[in-house]
């Protein structure tokens, strides 16, 4: 089995094969006594044979426990690599009745999440951003691959998956990249106790925030679709 930092190693050699995503950051309309993400579950579940007929999975809808409004949720979709059918799929998720706002990224996983990977229903999980200089990116990527290890054998976690988002015109101004990890805890206890990680996976860490030019964090509740 390969190791966590050889798995970064392949992942920054060329001719590596892209897994891609969509990442829909979901501002909705929401009356007093509504329940706009239950709402808009619903919605996703009288798609789902249309974005999988379009190449597309449902991966999971997230809705905010701390750092978003009430009114907010993300929704992760995977495709298949060329699928002709996502922006369709893509534009007619981020329009679905009661979206206000959608903003879309377009993801491509580090790495993590494997092809199988699938997120685990228990649990809250983080959605933690990092801007760095786009030079940085391997370096970034590998730190990370070492430090999982350590950090998932201490505590009750899983790191679902690190994620390069498609470059805007301003990060391409800019020189930087964004990256989004998600991040599966037992809890927000233990997401609390994952502050006092191993030498090892500190190390990685500390390294990694010196290549950090910014970064902001949400945790949120998995909902099932």
């Amino acid at each position: 089995m390969a190791t966590a930092q050889a798995a970064g190693a392949a992942w920054a050699a060329e001719g590596r094969q892209a897994r891609v995503y969509d990442y829909l950051f979901l501002d909705f309309d929401a009356p007093p006594g509504s329940r706009p993400a239950s709402e808009y579950a619903n919605h996703l579940k009288a798609r789902k044979a249309a974005v999988e007929a379009a190449g597309g999975q449902l991966l999971g809808l997230f809705t905010p426990q701390i750092g978003w409004h009430a009114r907010q949720a993300a929704l992760l979709v995977g495709w298949a690599a060329g699928a002709d059918g996502r922006d369709k799929a893509v534009d007619e998720l981020a329009t679905l009745p009661g979206v206000r706002t959608a903003r879309r990224d377009r993801l491509e996983a580090t790495a993590r999440p494997g092809a199988a990977d699938r997120l685990r229903p228990e649990g809250i999980y983080t959605h933690r951003w990092f801007v760095i200089d786009t030079s940085s990116l391997a370096e970034v990527v590998s730190l990370s691959t070492q430090a999982w290890p350590d950090f998932e054998a201490q505590f009750d976690s899983n790191i679902f998956g690190l994620f390069k988002a498609s470059a805007s015109a301003e990060d391409q101004a800019a020189g930087v990249t964004r990256l989004l990890l998600m991040t599966r805890y037992g809890s927000h206890g233990v997401w609390e106790e994952s502050r006092d990680s191993s030498p090892k996976a500190m190390a990685a860490f500390a390294r990694r925030q010196k290549l950090t030019r910014d970064t902001w964090v949400a945790s949120v509740l998995l909902t099932a679709i």
